[in-house]
């Protein structure tokens, strides 16, 4: 009887084992990893964390052509630019997929050790970027590495789902619809038959939380915005047409309109960006349309970002 209940627990212990290496997906994610032990699905992004050992693993899904172009960027002069210095660097087969996985030291005011993977499916890119702040408390080289090779792709996931996943609600969207999520924290937004728009021949709207602390408020903050809406890539020769900080709904708020031209098309655009404040982060909302068209989507643009509420941590 007693070798009976040892094999018995024999398997039901192999049983666990097997399921512990199965690899967990985050909400509405494509990617998903056997964690480290003790890292949990983050609910600030789209990946794992643990607190404590000051320890995060980031999964960022891009189309399966983007895969070639990553990897070319991923050059020791490069990555030292984005606070990576390269100590170790890695060509993976795993299974049907490949990969390749660089490792070294954060530079900067940060200690720590970094990696970085970039890993290609059939129909998605997969990048993975992990980090361990501090010493030597944290998680080993062995471990982070473990866990990043045991990356898994997954079928598509619908719009539906990815926006379920957000880490905010929405409202009334106005009439717009969503076609594209990024990164587990942000959604594009538009109205209209085309899935892909070019010169803005559609109003565009984009919605993006960010877990990061924001500055005081202040000046700051109207500096922060206007930094914010001029790093947008797409857009060039901005002129503002106001810019101004208020409180609404018990939260701070600043909100910049300008005009400004769409970089590929030279089509003049209006563009509206507002961000409200939160202690511990903020969502940004930045809605493009074309001139003739400024003044029924910009109402609709601040309708949606109003119905916006955050989901508790």
């Amino acid at each position: 009887m007693k070798a009976f209940a040892a094999a018995a627990l024999g398997l039901v212990l192999s049983a666990q084992a097997v399921f512990a290496a199965e690899p967990v997906f985050p909400p509405a994610s494509r990617i998903g990893i056997v964690p480290p032990q003790d890292m949990v699905v983050s609910r600030r992004f789209s990946g794992f964390e643990n607190e404590e050992k000051a320890a995060a693993i980031n999964l960022v899904e891009m189309p399966a052509q983007a895969y070639e172009q990553l990897v070319k960027g991923f050059s020791k002069e490069a990555l030292k630019r984005q606070g990576l210095n390269e100590t170790s660097r890695e060509t993976l087969k795993l299974g049907d997929k490949a990969g390749v996985l660089i490792g070294g030291t954060m530079q900067g005011p940060v200690e720590g050790r970094k990696w970085v993977m970039a890993v290609k499916g059939q129909d998605v890119t997969g990048l993975i970027i992990a980090q361990v702040r501090g010493g030597a408390d944290g998680y080993s080289e062995a471990q982070i590495r473990e866990a990043l090779k045991s990356v898994a792709l997954r079928g598509p996931i619908s719009i539906q789902e990815q926006v379920s996943a957000m880490p905010f609600r929405l409202g009334d969207l106005a009439g717009f619809r969503p076609v594209r999520a990024i990164s587990g924290n942000s959604v594009l937004f538009t109205d209209g038959p085309k899935d892909t728009i070019k010169a803005v021949e559609q109003p565009i709207l984009i919605m993006a939380a960010s877990p990061g602390a924001a500055p005081p408020a202040g000046d700051q903050r109207n500096q922060f915005a206007r930094a914010a809406l001029n790093a947008n890539q797409i857009l060039k020769e901005v002129k503002l047409e106001r810019s101004e900080s208020f409180r609404f709904k018990g939260q701070d708020w600043h909100e910049i309109v300008a005009r400004a031209v769409e970089a590929e098309s030279g089509q003049p655009v209006v563009v509206m960006q507002t961000i409200r404040f939160e202690p511990n982060r903020y969502v940004r909302m930045v809605g493009l349309t074309r001139v003739e068209q400024r003044g029924e989507n910009l109402r609709r643009f601040r309708t949606v970002i109003d119905g916006v509420e955050m989901n508790a941590y």
